[in-house]
């Protein structure tokens, strides 16, 4: 089996990186990511990694602020739209963070950041975010892609308090 395929039995999270736009008049900016994370607690930073070929990098990195935004299971059209670079993709409800990045109103989170530091890593940026507010959005299951498609997450049933009492040590 070849890097692709085996890493593709991992599932990620699905989100969409945004920044105001470069220029008067013009659509924020907007691209999605599988490889959003945390990082650090203390402080609080965050990481992506966009492809050093993205012409939208450059855009956000310019700007010094983005926002993710976590996707839920219900906007793979959204989705899609941004991957297609679709001229309607910023035909959706959203707001503006503190710092004036789009928050999709149907997101399930939203991370406000500023630009902390961009390191190499082959052929992608490792980007590191500076937390500067967040918070939860819609209570719905996150998007996940998993093996070259798109799905959602369902969780298990909690066990009861009583199993988690039983065990010896």
């Amino acid at each position: 089996m070849n890097f692709r395929t085996v890493l593709g039995r991992c599932p990620t999270g699905v989100a969409l990186v945004t920044a105001p736009a470069g220029r008067p008049g013009a659509d924020p900016l907007g691209m999605v990511v599988g490889t959003f994370t945390s990082v650090s607690l203390d402080p609080p930073l965050v990481g992506f990694l966009p492809a050093r070929t993205s012409t939208t990098w450059p855009g956000i990195r310019a700007a010094g602020r983005f926002c993710v935004n976590v996707l839920s299971a219900g906007q793979q059209d959204v989705c899609e739209a941004f991957v297609a670079k679709s001229p309607r993709r910023w035909e959706i409800p959203y707001r503006l963070s503190p710092s004036g990045c789009p928050v999709l109103s149907e997101a399930v989170a939203w991370i406000d950041c500023a630009v902390h530091a961009q390191i190499e890593a082959g052929d992608h940026w490792f980007v590191t975010g500076a937390v500067r507010a967040l918070g939860p959005g819609r209570q719905a299951p996150p998007l996940v892609f998993l093996g070259g498609r798109y799905g959602t997450y369902a969780p298990r049933p909690a066990p009861s308090d009583q199993a988690w009492g039983s065990a010896t040590a």
